[in-house]
This record gives C-alpha cells, sequence and structure tokens, in this order.
C-alpha cells in the first residue's frame, strides 16, 4: 500500500482537531500523484483537500439529515501513471469501500479514473482535470469546479488583440508561435488559442509539440529568434513553465508577449528571479479576487491559512482542490443523505460561491460559472492583468528587452 495518507488521522496526530466521540465518518476516495512527473502538483492537490477536510472538521463537520459527520480522504499514490491511478480507484471503491471520489491531477490521470467512477455509479469532484475532452463522453457522475482547457490561455489571445489595438495596429497582422506538450491537457490549451487566433484572424508560424518529459527548447526558440513572433504561448505543466523560461533567458530570446500555464506551481518567481517579469501566466485562481465563502472567508484569507500552515503561498492547484471538498460538503447538506444518487442530483444542483470561484455544473459537469485570470510577473510578483473586471494593475507590453 504505497503512499497511503488518511486525512483525518494525520490531522488527529497533529492535534489540529480531534473527532468527536459521536461523529460518524465520511471517506472520500483520491488516487492522487506523490511519486513521477505529477509529484510537485499532486502535492498541491493534496494539501488542498486536506485544507478543507480539516477546515469543515474544526467547526463540527457536517450535517447529513440530522446526522453530523466528520470527513477524512483515504489517499494512494496513483504514481503519475494512468493505469495505476484506474487501478486504484477500482481499488478504492471495490476493495475499500469508497463510495465517493475525489479527482487526481492531471487531464490524463482524471480520464483513466472517470470510467471506473461512471462504471460504479460513484460520484467524483474533480479539480485538476480541464481538458474539455473529459466532458464529452456523457458522464453523469463527474463533476469539475475548475475552468476547462480550452479557456486557459485565450486571455492571452484577446490580449494580444487589444495591445495591437491600443497602438493602432489590426490583430490579424499578430503572429503567435505555439510550444505545447503532446498530453491531453496541453493539446486542448493549444486548441483553444488555435480557435481564439482564428477568429482575429492570427498567424500561426510556429506550431511545435513538446515531448513529455520536457528538458530541451532549443529548436523552438531557434524559430521564435528567425521568425519573430508577437506571441509565444507555452503550455507544458511545472517543467514545461520552468524550462521555457530558463532557455529563454540563457538563450536570450526575445518576444514581445509570452505566456504560459503552470507558472506558480513552478515556482517560476523562486528559481529565476527578475528573469521571469512580464511573463504572463494563466491561472484558475489569485488570492486578489473578491470571491468568500463561510468556511474560509475571503480567497486573501485561505491564501493566508494555506501559507501559515503548509509555509508557501497556494498555487491554484490547491485552491480548487480545497473548492472540491468544500461542494462535496455542501451536497452532502443539501441531499441530506448518503445515497449515492441523491448526492449525485445535489451535485448537479450546485449553484454557490467558494473563496475559489462562483460554482454551477453544465449538463456535462462543467463548471460554467467562474473564468480564468491572467497573471503578469511584475517586479517578481504575480499581478492580475486580465480580464480587465479583474484586474489589479495594466499589462506591461511589450515586454522589456534585456
Amino acid at each position: 500500500m504505497k503512499n497511503m495518507i488518511i486525512a483525518g488521522a494525520a490531522a488527529l496526530a497533529t492535534g489540529v482537531f480531534a473527532f468527536a466521540a459521536s461523529a460518524q465518518t465520511i471517506t472520500l476516495g483520491a488516487a492522487v500523484s506523490q511519486s513521477g512527473k505529477y509529484s510537485t502538483n499532486g502535492m498541491h492537490t493534496i494539501n488542498g483537500y486536506n485544507m478543507a477536510v480539516e477546515a469543515i472538521n474544526a467547526r463540527g463537520g457536517i450535517d447529513v439529515g440530522g446526522t453530523k459527520y466528520q470527513l477524512e480522504v483515504k489517499y494512494y499514490d496513483d504514481e503519475s501513471t494512468p493505469a495505476r491511478g484506474a487501478e486504484l480507484a477500482e481499488r478504492l471503491i471495490s476493495q475499500d469501500g469508497v463510495q465517493f471520489m475525489l479527482g487526481p491531477y492531471s487531464s490524463g490521470l482524471t480520464k483513466a479514473i472517470a470510467p471506473v467512477t461512471e462504471k460504479h455509479g460513484v460520484p467524483m469532484i474533480e479539480a485538476n482535470g480541464a481538458s474539455r475532452s473529459l466532458f464529452t463522453n456523457g458522464y453523469k457522475n463527474m463533476f469539475a469546479v475548475l475552468s476547462t482547457s480550452e479557456q486557459y490561455l485565450a486571455s492571452a489571445v484577446a490580449l494580444a488583440a487589444e495591445m495591437a489595438e491600443a497602438e493602432g495596429r489590426d490583430p490579424a497582422t499578430l503572429k503567435i508561435a505555439l510550444a505545447f506538450e503532446n498530453d491531453p491537457f496541453s493539446q486542448d490549451v493549444r486548441a483553444g488559442v488555435m480557435d481564439d487566433a482564428a477568429k482575429y484572424g492570427m498567424k500561426i508560424v510556429i506550431d511545435d509539440k513538446l515531448p513529455k518529459d520536457l528538458n530541451d527548447m532549443t529548436p523552438t526558440l531557434s524559430k521564435v529568434r528567425a521568425l519573430k513572433p508577437d506571441l509565444l504561448v507555452v503550455s507544458g505543466h511545472s517543467k514545461g513553465a520552468a524550462t521555457a523560461v530558463r532557455q529563454i533567458n540563457e538563450q536570450n530570446v526575445y518576444v514581445p508577449m509570452l505566456a504560459m500555464t503552470h507558472c506558480d506551481s513552478a515556482d517560476i518567481i523562486g528559481k529565476f528571479g527578475a528573469g521571469t517579469n512580464y511573463a504572463l501566466c494563466a491561472a484558475q485562481w489569485a488570492p486578489t479576487l473578491t470571491y468568500s465563502d463561510d468556511l474560509f472567508g475571503s480567497a486573501a484569507d485561505f491564501a493566508k491559512a494555506f501559507e501559515e500552515k503548509y509555509g508557501y503561498a497556494p498555487p491554484y492547484q490547491a485552491a480548487e482542490s480545497a473548492a472540491a471538498v468544500e461542494v462535496f460538503a455542501d451536497a452532502f447538506e443539501r441531499a441530506g443523505s448518503l445515497d449515492q444518487g441523491a448526492v449525485r442530483d445535489a451535485l448537479a444542483a450546485t449553484d454557490m460561491q467558494t473563496f475559489y470561484g462562483n460554482i454551477k455544473f453544465d449538463e456535462t459537469g462543467k463548471n460554467i460559472a467562474k473564468p480564468m485570470v491572467l497573471f503578469q510577473v511584475l517586479d517578481e510578483q504575480l499581478k492580475v492583468v486580465a480580464p480587465t473586471k479583474w484586474a489589479e494593475t495594466k499589462v506591461v507590453y511589450p515586454r522589456p528587452r534585456n
């Protein structure tokens, strides 16, 4: 039983809270990466889940039809491997008797687990699988609190168009370079960027698929130097973001606008300091947003509490994971029952605000109530610059040359 963690037991051991003697327990199952390529984001996912579990238990747990319940999470390490994730999901349900599931990290792992939970009629809330292809299979038991992948960097294309128009330039004259890992999530982000670029008539001059074990972007960056695109868009999870920033600086490659996914989980500012300034970073969530709820308070309150507990500022992967547990707690209480069908119907009817954002599911299980945000690194700090409605400050464009 590799790297299994019980959140409730861990919290009890550290004295964060004590289970009430009369309380019963609802166990949520989760196969999450604790080793392999997704282990960093898997840690953020687990910390987010545990943060919410402990906060809910600390205030007395959940009232389900007049009975009080505490929450706990039973984890297994999926080793960042889809086949292992599916195997462990089956184990959690068939052997461990778990009736409700939290999702893994990444679209690929979610895609492997979803057929298992659907087969067994087990409701699953997932927080880290954004691929739009997840929502075209007719699943009735999977719900996602995050915005889907095609939305991730659409705001970067819109921002580039806005900046071009401010300069008196037709957006159709812009050239875009694409560098995307060849995995389901990144390719869906690519599809969204392609769709949005087509709306403006922008020209794609580079369209590179990157290997999963991304260590070198030199061929792509050589093309960028030669073709001089106006916007370079990169999506390759944490390793891709770190590789892009490192090699852009090492090779002194210039592009007026650089937009990426996974800036925060890759800790590009901590690793590269001023070398990250002016990069644009897609995010599901920011602590400066004005969302709030009764459990954590504001987005800023959650961020403060998380950093005090775990010693680092929460990336959006942690925030959306905490929100997934909140949504389950809300559905249990509204269902007034632990019947899986009743909980599933309560989830489908969710319409709530959390510190992470508004959550309302469409018939496919997608969250249709929360937009993406776009940060820019300014003075080695992340500042929201898009959409304009949520912006803290104006974008710096074009990126200054070194």
